[in-house]
């Protein structure tokens, strides 16, 4: 069991289960208002601590530098949402839920809740106190019998002490520092894609037209005159005879001949395009608690809390 002394070193620790697998940060430790035990712890569980479960703390164990507890990863990140009212504390329905849901046996708790850590009886169970605020941890005042649970200080703080007459102020370490994320975009350079040149042939059907001449026949009549009679009459007066002549045509004549037409090459060019980078960054708050007393508060424990 988790005595108030080592409360300082719960809050803002691991809290891991049985197996090993971290579960959460430990963020408040709720106190019995009667007996001063501590009773639950709730832990920061999902994706950047959206969520809180509360756990029994009573069969947890401070181990090195974490808090282990007896119940399995999915059972506490399943547990009941509980209303914490504005002082700070869990209502007997609230932890009787709470208990149904661990299967711890309700009316062991109130035999334990109706005796003192002195062993006097106490008038009845008390509800618990909160004794922790997210993202500090520090010392716990120890309760009186009849008084309300103390609110954990900032960490490192000295451990002050409370009786019927009064509490003893928080003290420490005047400042803390809050730190948050800040993101950062780069870019890196990686291969997008390749291009390459691929040279291939094809055929294409082309037509030229070009001038053909040929040559034809044409019988040519000429009547004898003083100028031919000669070459007429030198042959034989009546025969047979034959005259041949060679007839001449063009055609065309196809070759192909490989000539160079363009140099093809490939260059790359840069663009630049805007975008738009989004993500999530963790900030810390620091908010300052207060309490007050009057004189008739003190001797019934009771207390004002301020939050700024």
């Amino acid at each position: 069991m988790i005595t108030r002394e080592e409360i300082a070193n719960v809050l803002d620790q691991p809290v891991y289960d049985g197996d090993g697998n971290k579960i959460g940060d430990a963020k408040h430790v709720f106190f019995d208002d009667m007996t001063g035990r501590p009773e639950w712890v709730s832990v920061k569980t999902g994706m950047f601590g959206s969520a809180e479960s509360f756990v029994p703390i009573r069969d947890a164990a401070l181990v090195q530098d974490h808090l282990e507890v007896p119940y399995g990863k999915d059972q506490v990140k399943g547990a009941p949402s509980v209303d914490v009212d504005a002082g700070g504390h869990l209502s007997e329905t609230e932890e009787h839920r709470l208990y149904d849901y661990y299967g711890i046996n309700w009316d062991s708790v109130l035999s334990e809740a109706e005796r003192t850590d002195d062993g006097r009886f106490a008038a009845g169970p008390g509800t618990a106190g909160a004794a922790g605020t997210a993202g500090t941890a520090g010392a716990a005042g120890t309760a009186g019998a009849a008084g309300a649970a103390g609110l954990a200080g900032t960490a490192g703080g000295t451990t002050g002490r409370e009786d019927a007459a009064g509490r003893e102020g928080m003290r420490g370490d005047e400042a803390m520092t809050r730190s948050e994320e800040q993101m950062r975009v780069g870019v890196e350079r990686h291969e997008s894609g390749r291009a390459r040149l691929h040279k291939y042939v094809v055929t294409e059907e082309v037509q030229q037209t070009v001038p053909l001449t040929h040559e034809e026949v044409r019988v040519v009549r000429e009547p004898i005159t003083d100028a031919n009679r000669d070459e007429a009459m030198a042959g034989p007066e009546i025969s047979e005879a034959e005259h041949e002549v060679t007839l001449h045509a063009e055609r065309p004549v196809v070759e192909t001949e490989t000539v160079p037409v363009e140099r093809v090459r490939m260059t790359t060019e840069e663009f630049t395009e805007n975008e738009t980078v989004r993500g999530q960054v963790r900030k810390e708050r620091i908010e300052a608690e207060t309490e007050t007393f009057t004189e008739d508060e003190r001797g019934r424990g009771d207390m004002r809390r301020g939050r700024e």
